[in-house]
């Protein structure tokens, strides 16, 4: 792959990230307070003491790092080098990493709830009697309402061993976010047409393609590392960008073609493109002739659906649908439409993105160079360990085509008590309250419950409501289970602790394992010693463990990803073909074909609110990490100039966003902008934070997660569509 630079990066990345980039790679965090700590023998000798490679947690794209430790102290992170997947270069975010480890607002001692819930008072209380706690809350609901009325939420690579301890506990009502109120309906969209899911990370080859098309993902904003760095390549070889967004993002300031989109209607311009492309012959005929079905199908459902009908509907003016069409379908197989991340916008998500792979498969880039490769996953063996009887069906069994739990589900059940009476809610790794949407509603819920328990590493929103808090140490402190990333060229990668853990912290895999002890399911996660755990499992694995401890990941033999390199394309559908034609989506009443559907737009006086992410953050995690908020302390909410002139706004006045059913936010500054359309307004998600013990981040900004109080459910997999709510907005008296 070409490498390329960091001015480059900068570039596409955008002016907050490379400023960042630049304080990270310069500095040394020690961070002030920390205690004395040991660390991972040496393993290279560094300029600033031993060097010991890991991955990063700080999101979920896993690039590898080394870090730097000096008298027991992690003094910087830097990439690590020939790393498989990052390829010698980090974000921000993962730069500033130790600036979580050294947080001096981090979650120190498990904590007991002394007040009423949600009111945030708390005492500190030993490991024994927490743990003894929730094991006895645990056991009490069990024998009262059943094991199914126990909840799981997580995120997050440590989340493994507790999926595990719920199992032997018996609940199958296990969620985490990520699948419901982001990527889900691609996943299941992917299911339906190729037989597999997209996959993390998306297997999209941006560094050979010759056309990508971007459909809301705002690549140099989410910093997902290596798209951004393949992105960057594709920008400076002359790619053709095509960004479809109502906002005109850092990717659409790369982009040749910038269609801004009236918000709810891309399967009317999905639909029109490939109108075009089967009409003018600009697909992969001998692709699709050998390896899909439904062409003729596909062909009479948009026989109609030309640029001329999706013009009024999107606002995109037909010459300017036909041109971009042609230049997909022209630049093929060299030519993708990337899937996405957050996905989950108008409750037909799973359709929309049923239009987006029906058009991949049109383009033949299905293994190709260019378009969609087909990654391999290592195949890990552990030790073997005895396996608890299945569980019941979980509580989303009315979303036919769901693959993983759902959040919602969860959520509706605890108010509701059907079909379960969920009592009880183990929330891993996740602050629901800012990812969730109608977070009113989510209280409500929380308030039904007979027991709450957070494990995080921050005081987050969600640990002020929990019954205990136990405190994880970070992803600098402990070993998790060894990661199989499936890739271009599939690697196994090892999480090792640089410095033990800090004050009374503890790794999740121990948590797991004394809750299991307490609850008499210990034979189920037989776990005292994690490194000998690790070592047994990559040698049953054809691993070498010291191998991993020294260069932070192996590579694995797998088959090739590209056709060009031997692949021999293989579909796990029904008709063992792509199926651009769903019968399975017909035989139960759905559309088997994506069908625009009109989306309520903004009443009079009132903007669509969009959300998204920066660069600098991840999620809301990061705003009150050191140097990251210090980049980036605070959001604004972007608003097109005619407006903020309608309401006599000026740019950088403190504004109120007031939503359709009345909530109302905290202040945030006002960025007026051409860059965005007239009907709607965008804000950062993440900020905004209500819980005082986030010293950095409290009351800094406004949380849009305040403001979605509505959104639309996906019939098919159970996502939550939460770009439906409409916002006013009004002036700060100062």
């Amino acid at each position: 792959m070409r490498k390329w630079t960091r001015r480059e990066f900068i570039r596409v990345s955008g002016t907050a990230a490379g400023a960042a980039a630049l304080a990270a790679g310069s500095g040394v965090f020690a961070g002030a307070g920390a205690a004395d700590a040991k660390h991972v023998p040496g393993l290279d000798p560094g300029t600033d003491g031993d060097v010991v490679p890991s991955f990063c947690e700080i999101c979920f794209w896993k690039c590898g790092i080394q870090v730097h430790v000096k008298k027991g102290r992690a003094t910087k992170i830097q990439p690590l080098g020939s790393h498989p997947l990052s390829n010698g270069m980090l974000c921000p975010r993962g730069l500033g990493g130790t600036g979580m480890l050294y947080d001096p607002d981090r979650l120190r001692t498990p904590l007991v709830r002394t007040g009423g819930r949600g009111g945030q008072k708390f005492r500190e209380a030993t490991w024994d009697e927490a743990i003894d706690r929730v094991a006895a809350a645990m056991k009490k609901i069990k024998d009262t309402h059943g094991a199914e009325a126990l909840a799981l939420f997580y995120h997050g690579t440590g989340s493994g061993f507790f999926k595990k301890l719920m199992k032997a506990y018996g609940t199958p009502n296990m969620a985490a976010p990520s699948y419901a109120q982001c990527r889900g309906p691609r996943d299941e969209a992917w299911v339906l047409t190729y037989g597999h899911t997209v996959g993390s990370p998306e297997p999209v080859d941006m560094a050979a393609a010759d056309c990508i098309v971007l459909l809301g993902p705002p690549l140099g904003e989410t910093m997902h590392h290596t798209a951004v760095q393949e992105f960057a390549g594709a920008v400076s070889r002359g790619a053709d960008i095509i960004t479809v967004d109502p906002r005109f993002s850092i990717a659409a300031g790369k982009s040749r073609h910038w269609l801004p989109i009236r918000p709810g209607t891309d399967i009317a311009l999905l639909l029109a493109w490939i109108h075009v492309i089967l009409e003018e012959g600009l697909y992969d005929s001998k692709f699709i002739e050998e390896h899909a079905g439904g062409l003729d199908l596909l062909r009479k459902a948009v026989e109609d659906h030309t640029p001329a009908w999706a013009y009024p509907i999107t606002g995109i003016r037909p010459e300017q649908i036909v041109a971009t069409a042609r230049v997909i379908g022209q630049r093929r197989p060299r030519s993708v439409i990337h899937p996405g991340r957050h996905v989950t916008w108008y409750g037909d998500d799973t359709q929309r993105l049923r239009a987006v792979a029906i058009l991949n498969a049109l383009l033949g880039n299905y293994g190709r160079r260019g378009g969609l490769f087909v990654p391999s996953k290592p195949e890990l063996q552990g030790p073997k360990w005895p396996k608890p009887a299945g569980p019941p069906a979980g509580v989303n069994d009315s979303f036919a085509f769901a693959g993983e739990g759902v959040t919602t589900s969860i959520v509706d059940a605890t108010l509701t008590g059907k079909p379960y009476d969920i009592r009880g809610w183990f929330v891993y790794g996740t602050n629901l309250p800012i990812s969730f949407p109608n977070p009113y509603r989510l209280e409500k819920a929380i308030q039904k419950l007979d027991l709450l328990v957070a494990v995080d590493t921050m005081p987050m929103e969600i640990t002020g409501w929990a019954d205990v808090v136990l405190p994880e140490c970070t992803y600098l402190e402990r070993y998790d289970d060894l990661y199989a990333c499936a890739w271009k060229k599939p690697f196994v990668a090892l999480r090792q602790p640089v410095v033990e853990p800090l004050y009374d912290s503890k790794p999740g895999w121990w948590i797991a394992r004394q809750l299991a002890k307490k609850l008499g399911l210990g034979r189920y996660l037989p776990v005292d010693d994690m490194q000998e755990y690790l070592r047994e499992k990559a040698r049953l694995s054809g691993l070498d463990f010291d191998v991993l401890a020294k260069r932070g990941f192996q590579l694995v033999p797998g088959p090739p990803a590209f056709v060009e390199d031997g692949l021999s394309p293989v579909f796990d559908t029904p008709s063992k073909k792509i199926e651009l034609y769903s019968e399975t989506l017909e035989a139960a009443g759905l559309d088997p074909v994506p069908r625009y559907t009109p989306h309520p737009q903004a009443p009079p006086g009132m903007l669509r609110l969009l959300f998204g992410r920066v660069p600098v953050h991840t999620f809301g995690r990061t705003t009150n990490a050191p140097i990251l908020s210090e980049i980036m302390a605070e959001n604004q909410v972007w608003v097109h100039n005619a407006v903020a002139r309608k309401h006599g706004l000026k740019r950088g006045q403190m504004v109120r966003l007031v939503n359709q059913d009345g909530k109302r936010s905290d202040p945030i500054k006002l960025r007026a902008t051409e860059a965005i359309r007239r009907d709607c307004c965008y804000m950062p998600h993440g900020f905004g934070h209500g819980d005082k013990r986030l010293r950095r981040a409290y009351g800094r900004g406004a949380s849009d997660s305040a403001l979605i109080t509505r959104f639309e459910v996906d019939p098919l997999m159970g996502g939550t569509g939460m770009n439906v709510n409409f916002v006013s907005i009004e002036a700060v008296e100062a």
